[in-house]
């Protein structure tokens, strides 16, 4: 009787892990899910940034002095962005 008493402790002991792990690997997924969405966002302002450096290679003889530092300006905002970003990706 004690040995079946020991058994279902250990049952419930096993049950009460799995129940966590289970909780554990649904959050760890819905993290997973959201670092994906957030990847695709970077994705998307990173070739956004591509292209707005390709229009100011190109442009760099045409563009007025206070073009050039609007210009500057807005890289560093998406560049600065795109850090905090990657930094809460590492978290």
């Amino acid at each position: 009787m004690q040995e079946l008493e020991l058994l279902g402790n250990k049952l419930d002991l096993l049950l009460q892990k799995y129940t966590a792990l289970q909780a554990e690997n649904k959050r760890l997924k819905g993290t997973l899910e959201q670092q994906t969405k957030s990847m695709e966002t970077l994705n998307g302002k990173l070739a956004s940034l591509e292209q707005n450096m390709a229009a100011t290679h190109i442009g760099k003889d045409i563009l007025k002095d206070e073009e050039k530092e609007t210009v500057k300006k807005q890289l560093d905002t998406v560049i600065g962005e795109i850090d905090k970003i990657l930094a809460t990706l590492n978290d």
